[in-house]
Parts: C-alpha cells; structure tokens; sequence
C-alpha cells in the first residue's frame, strides 16, 4: 500500500512538472508570436487605413486597380505562384506542408494594393496569412518539433487576427476552430488565447481602433419571436451558401476564360471599375466597413440588393486574383441582408443586421463559437438569445460549404457521424 502511494506520488510530480514545463513553454512562446506577430499586423492596419483614406480622397484612384493587379500577378507569378492564401494556411497544419514566409510580405503589400485602388476584399484574412508564416518562420528558426510548428501557426492566426479586428476572445478560439468542422483543436487554447491577447495589446498600443457596435434596442424575446428568428437563420445559412458559391464559382470561371494571370488579373480589375461607374457602385468598393457603419453606427439603411452586389464585386476581386479576406465582406453581406429584411422580420434594424453579420460569418467559415464570440465583442451581451439562435441555426443550414477548401468536416453536422476522410469535405 505504501510502495503504491509512493508511485502514485512521484506520478503526481512528474506530471505536475510537465504541466508547469508546458505552460512555461507556451506562455513564453505565446507572447512572443503576440508581441512580433502583434506589431506587423498593427503596421498593416494602419498602413489599410492609410491607403483607405488616401482613396476616400482621391476617388479616381479606382482606375489604377487593373495595372495594381498587374503588380500584384507579377509578385505572385515571381515569387509565390504555389501560396493559396488562407487554404495554404490551414493546409499546413493538417499536415507537414510548407508554409512560406514570403506569404508574409506578399500579402502585406498585395492587400495594400488591393485596398488603395478600392478591390472589394477584406484585411482578416490577410491577417490570418501574416501572422501563419510569420509564426511559422519563427518555428522553423527554433527548430520546434512538427507538432509545436502547427501550435505555433495557430499561435499567429490567432495574433493577426486579433491585433487586426480587435475581438481576441473570437481570435484565440477561430485559429483552433476553423480547421476541423466539429473538432477543437484545445491542446492550442493557451498558446492562441496568450497570443491573441497580447497581440490585442500590442495594437492597443499602436492605437489600432477596435470594431465595437454596441446593440442597445433589444425587445424581449418571445416564442412568436423565437420562431421569427429561426426562419431569418434559416435564410441567411442559405445566403452564405450563396456567397461560397459566388465565390468558388468566379474563380472557375475566371481560370476557364482568362487562363493568362495577367490578362485574368487585368480584365478583372476593369470589370470592377466598370461597375463601381455605376451610380451608387462606389459604395461596394473596400472591405465593406463603410456599409456596417452606416447600418450600425447611423441607423441608414442600404439598397435591398447590397448584400448581392457585395458579393459580385466581391467574387469579381478575389477571383480575378486580387488579395485580402472575405471575412469582412462576409459581414458586410451579412449586415447588409439583415437591413434588407429587417421589417419582415418586425425587430430593430440594427439588431437583425448584427445577428445577419454573425450568422453569415458563421456559415462561411464553419465556426459557431468563433461567431458567438464576435457577436459578443462587437455588439455586447443584451441580445445574447438573438445570436446564439442565428449562429445555431445558420451553421446547421449552411452545410458543408465553405471559404476555405482545405477546412476538413470531422463530424457530420446532420448528426453524430464521425466522416473517416484524408481530404476535405468542404464545397
């Protein structure tokens, strides 16, 4: 009994070692992907607000974007003709692929491109490149082992995106979330939250400006209200269903017609000019932030068809081989759709806008606890019940559809069943 006691004992130690040599290694190595990761992904959000700025000013800038897009076919073409973007990313950690660290400055200065000329693409997705290769250079030059390489990728999505959107809750938890569909990636959750969070600081102190739409108008919910909820969740799953195929599908068609990268990138940035000429074509151009503002922070509402044509530009952007994030722009249709219906619906506007916001963000990226967190970040607690139906409901309808190819179904989401495949499952 007592030689069983003295095992269990020295057991105890030992593990107890191990946990507190883990929680060192990952506190230390977490702080310091937040603090580099951090610090590059401030510079490149003021560098977007910037160059945002300077096109807010000088409107006629938008005709450059086809000879941007030249610039930007010839670094890719050049110097990353393999990179995927955030697929790439995600890639890297399902396996023992490469992930460059030349993705770092391309997409810093592809992204600035993109957004000086007025490309419809957003910043968060760039972020989440940035701070993948950074993290994962970092790894490489510590020699760390397969396994906290990938941690470590994790550790920069979390900290770019964090620094970047200012919502380090939803940050630490979107890097461990988006890569299985139904699984969670805990064995990260200290180095992501430790990351983001001081990532969160850094631009804090670089003076980033957090997103923050504080929802106040929110009527009690009732079983009438309930029901009306599930119906608009329903609806906007179908909507982001739309946005992926939108999405996927431009690029297809974009590589079928225009298989020349130049010539892809060249006519793509014209056709977005042609239609930004159209009046009231301006508004699309960007990440979208100026819509949610305008919804959000002023309470104007948006032609009924927004969402829609965020979408076009959107697709005729990205797919044309431009660069940035279709997380904003997710938000932007979701924003946008929820002021669209938000008097069918019978509740304020701003409320169905961010419950729109949330719910699409939800079934384009396959990430119900990432939205609910964002929602709780950028709108407050008081409509805790609004959100938490929309995510529900939204991720359920959307499916398997995706942004992201390499995102891997784990468990089915029409029930409990475990999907037993190498690739992903994702459309």
């Amino acid at each position: 009994m007592l030689k069983t006691l003295r095992l269990e004992a020295a057991g105890l130690v030992k593990d107890g070692l191990h946990v507190v040599s883990t929680l060192w290694k990952w506190l230390v190595l977490g702080c310091i992907v937040g603090l580099v990761v951090g610090a590059a992904a401030s510079l490149f959000g003021h560098t977007l607000i910037a160059v945002n700025n300077f096109r807010a000013a000088h409107p006629a800038i938008v005709l450059g974007l086809p000879f941007g897009g030249l610039v930007i076919a010839f670094l890719y073409q050049t110097f990353g003709k393999s990179d995927r973007g955030t697929n790439t990313v995600i890639a890297s950690i399902h396996s023992d692929v490469n992930l460059p660290f030349r993705m770092a400055p391309m997409i810093f200065l592809s992204t600035t491109i993109t957004h000086l000329c007025g490309g419809s693409a957003g910043r968060e997705g760039a972020a989440l490149q940035l701070g993948g290769s950074i993290a994962g250079k970092m790894a490489r030059l510590m020699k760390l082992t397969e396994n906290s390489t990938r941690l470590m990728i994790l550790c920069g999505m979390s900290a770019g995106f964090s620094a970047l959107f200012g919502t380090p809750l939803a940050a630490a938890v979107f890097a461990m979330e988006v890569v299985h569909v139904g699984v969670m990636h805990y064995s990260a959750l200290v180095p992501c939250v430790t990351s983001a969070m001081i990532a969160h600081f850094v631009a804090s102190g670089f003076k980033i400006p957090p997103e923050v739409f504080p929802i106040t108008a929110v009527p009690e919910m009732t079983a009438p209200i309930f029901f009306g909820i599930v119906l608009f969740a329903a609806i906007v799953g179908a909507v982001s269903i739309l946005f992926c195929l939108i999405l996927h599908h431009s690029d297809h068609i974009y590589q079928k017609f225009l298989k020349h990268p130049y010539l892809r990138i060249f006519i793509g940035g014209w056709l977005v000019v042609i239609f930004a000429s159209i009046p009231g074509g301006g508004l699309y151009l960007g990440s979208g932030m100026g819509i949610i503002e305008e919804i959000l922070h002023h309470g104007e509402t948006v032609p009924a068809a927004a969402f829609f044509i965020k979408m076009i530009f959107t697709a005729l952007t990205l797919g044309a081989g431009f660069k940035g994030g279709e997380i904003v722009p997710s938000f932007t249709v979701g924003a946008a759709f929820g002021c669209a219906v938000a008097s069918l619906v019978g509740l304020p506007m701003e409320l169905v806008a961010a419950c729109g916001m949330v719910g699409v963000f939800c079934g384009v990226t396959n990430s119900p606890i990432t939205s609910l967190l964002v929602a709780f970040e950028l709108f407050g607690f008081e409509a805790m019940p609004y959100y938490l139906v929309t995510v529900a409901v939204s991720y359920l309808v959307s499916g398997h559809y995706s942004l992201y190819h390499e995102q891997r179904i784990t468990h089915s989401k029409s029930g409990m069943t475990l999907l037993h495949t190498d690739r992903t499952e994702v459309r």
